[in-house]
């Protein structure tokens, strides 16, 4: 699929396939023995772990190593003192989710400050110029993402419904983008429904901020959420009350795919490729330290899922075969 988002700052998106690291490259990096921090938002989400994954699998082919992984719990005051840390410590380049924009924007500065490279995943915090402050932002299309989810979650609507959108209360440019594409595409495509929106700060918060949303707007037509995890916590609240509401998300994790083939009610996915993207993410860390001039954003095309195609979408996604439990759950329901 095309990439139909724009990088943080408008850009358009370059591919993956620029970050081609030829033999000179190869053998400069593994006599060079380039050491890199890892700074994310969590490290407990399937996203997550496909990331980390994706950059290891990267740097370990050409002698390069992680030396630091750090979870922020979603906490941008964790971010700042991992950030702060890392800037004084003996690494060469420092891979970032921001948590936020301006609040974070100072501790990524400050690695750039002190000679380190850095590279962003999803977000370009507030203020900070690329090439000059960070080398490249590396993410999915979450513009794309949400179009995908919005055009999948109108095929199980009837009209004049009422539906749902479960966001993410943090200025966050990934969530952001995929919120704006699904209500561009509604507002264009399905004028008959109306959306009431509720937002969430934490995991923690979904459950309770779902069964207000009920409560306060009855039975909903369909639902989006901005990712996976709330998506899953969502789909139990909707359970217990014994609504059949059809769920459309963003990421194929584990207990999404599950969801899926079991029939519960996340019916449609827009997937990241998270390990595709730690692979692209660590190579342009790697070109970056070799003093290659880098593209702002990097982007890749997101994936529609749907049950007929969620084994084969997640053998693509994770580089895995299915897990067991999926294929049994399919073929149960044959």
């Amino acid at each position: 699929m095309p990439v139909t988002g724009l990088g943080p700052h408008g850009e358009r998106a370059a591919s993956p396939l620029l970050l081609k690291l030829n033999e000179a490259d190869a053998q400069e990096i593994a006599e060079r023995r380039f050491s890199v921090g890892v700074v994310l938002h969590t490290t407990q989400s399937d996203w997550a772990r496909q990331q980390l994954a994706g950059i290891s699998s990267m740097l370990g082919q050409h002698n390069a190593a992680i030396v630091d992984v750090v979870d922020c719990g979603f906490d941008a005051g964790q971010q700042l003192s991992a950030l702060t840390r890392m800037a004084n410590e003996d690494i060469d380049a420092v891979i970032s989710i921001p948590i936020g924009n301006a609040d974070v924007a100072e501790p990524h500065r400050a690695i750039h400050q002190v000679g380190k490279k850095l590279i962003l995943l999803d977000n370009a915090p507030t203020g900070l110029a690329a090439g000059a402050e960070y080398a490249c932002v590396v993410s999915a299309d979450n513009f794309g993402l949400g179009e995908i989810a919005a055009r999948q979650l109108s095929a199980a609507i009837e009209t004049g419904q009422k539906i749902g959108l479960l966001s993410y209360a943090v200025d966050f440019f990934a969530t952001n983008e995929r919120e704006i594409a699904f209500r561009k595409w509604m507002n264009r495509n399905r004028p008959d429904l109306t959306i009431a929106q509720a937002k969430f700060h934490s995991l923690a918060d979904v459950r309770g901020i779902m069964q207000a949303l009920l409560a306060s707007e009855g039975p909903l037509g369909g639902l989006f959420v901005v990712w996976d995890e709330p998506a899953v916590l969502a789909a139990g609240v909707l359970e217990q009350a014994q609504h059949t509401t059809p769920i459309a998300t963003i990421d194929l994790g584990n207990a999404v795919a599950i969801n899926m083939a079991k029939g519960g009610l996340i019916k449609s996915v827009g997937a990241q490729r998270p390990y595709d993207q730690g692979k692209a993410a660590a190579a342009a860390a790697l070109l970056a330290l070799l003093g290659r001039p880098l593209p702002s954003w990097i982007a890749l095309p997101g994936l529609a899922v749907v049950r007929d195609n969620v084994v084969e979408a997640y053998q693509s996604i994770w580089h895995a075969p299915a897990p067991t439990e999926l294929l049994k759950l399919l073929r149960a329901a044959k």
